[in-house]
């Protein structure tokens, strides 16, 4: 069992009514009156993961992502109507989701389907009623998203969004891809930055203005990596994202993984639901992570910086998402592939079930 920090061996996880009641090697399912007793047979139990960056886009995502062992998925923008089916399902992925975007008329994100026109923003004095709005769709944060191409947001604009977001309690994402887009982001105080810079490499100074704000970012280095190879946008480099991604990490910037899975026309590349998490995390290995910090980046870390306290560990009391797998995941990320078991809220989705 992963406890955070290491492999603790020979350990017994109980759990009922989708609660995990007790785990350790102190624990033992004979001091329960148990209905079912799986033997994990040398397999390695992880938390549930998180994808901290999906796109619901489409039908039958929450199967594909459970199915990978992503038991949490953290969206970053997709129709309130269409999410608000999907949350709250037993023996599936868990959701949040931001909703509907802040977007500048005029930008490349405003050309995307569904939500293009409908976050469209053109100034300051339309903040409060943005971010009231998207509070009343059930939007669990708020994102914006500066830096898109052709056109964008003036500094004023978002730094009202983030104010009227964080008046009303919520988080603000900012989607910024760019050293300019950062720049403009960190001024502003958002809370977490997502994507990572293809045009340069991020200053030290620069990172170390994120840990003094508290700030934290999700690089998705997965879409950073499908920029570049489809569509090769001039002065656009990976080597950039991933070099920004080992700036941020040595100054202690907290790393979340996240992919940009989606399947929407008119973006620059389709990234997979569920398998993306995987090479995301290999990517973050090559990027200086250890492999425990990258297990970390996908259980406690999203759990924490997203206020969903009961969940991201194996530990008493917390939600039953569970990820049974082959293999030593400290000595070869990889292994999070080898997938045996899944539960969610202590629920086998029927997908995954043995």
């Amino acid at each position: 069992m992963f406890d955070g920090s290491g492999l603790v061996p020979a350990s017994s996880v109980v759990v009922a009514g989708g609660l995990i009641q007790s785990a350790g090697p102190g624990s033992s399912a004979t001091d329960w009156a148990v209905a079912e007793v799986i033997d994990g047979d040398g397999g390695v139990l992880l938390p549930g993961l998180f994808d901290a960056h999906v796109h619901l886009d489409g039908p039958g995502r929450l199967a594909t992502l459970a199915s990978y062992g992503i038991t949490t998925a953290l969206d970053m923008a997709s129709l309130p109507e269409e999410t608000a089916a999907l949350r709250g399902q037993p023996a599936t992925t868990d959701i949040r989701s931001a909703g509907i975007s802040a977007i500048a008329p005029g930008s490349l994100h405003s050309h995307l389907p569904g939500i293009g026109q409908r976050g469209l923003i053109s100034g300051p004095d339309e903040a409060k009623r943005f971010v009231a709005d998207r509070i009343a769709e059930g939007s669990d944060y708020i994102k914006i998203v500066v830096g898109s191409p052709f056109a964008d947001h003036d500094q004023a604009t978002i730094d009202a969004l983030v104010v009227a977001a964080h008046e009303q309690g919520k988080l603000v994402v900012a989607h910024a891809s760019s050293i300019q887009a950062v720049a403009k982001a960190q001024a502003a105080g958002a809370d977490i930055l997502t994507h990572a810079p293809l045009d340069g490499v991020l200053e030290e100074a620069a990172a170390a203005f994120a840990v003094a704000a508290g700030r934290v970012v999700i690089p998705t280095l997965t879409m950073m990596a499908g920029i570049v190879a489809n569509v090769a946008p001039p002065g656009a480099d990976y080597a950039n994202a991933r070099a920004s991604v080992g700036v941020l990490h040595a100054a202690g910037v907290p790393i979340l993984a996240g992919t940009d899975a989606n399947d929407t026309p008119g973006t620059p590349s389709r990234v997979p639901h569920g398998d993306s998490l995987h090479r995301e995390l290999e990517l973050l290995v090559e990027a200086g992570l250890s492999t425990a910090e990258v297990l970390h980046a996908a259980t406690s870390l999203p759990a924490r910086y997203f206020g969903l306290d009961d969940r991201g560990t194996i530990e008493s009391g917390k939600r039953a998402d569970l990820v049974l797998i082959d293999g030593d995941p400290l000595a070869d990320i990889r292994a999070t592939r080898s997938i045996r078991r899944v539960w969610c809220g202590g629920l086998e989705p029927a997908e995954t079930r043995k």
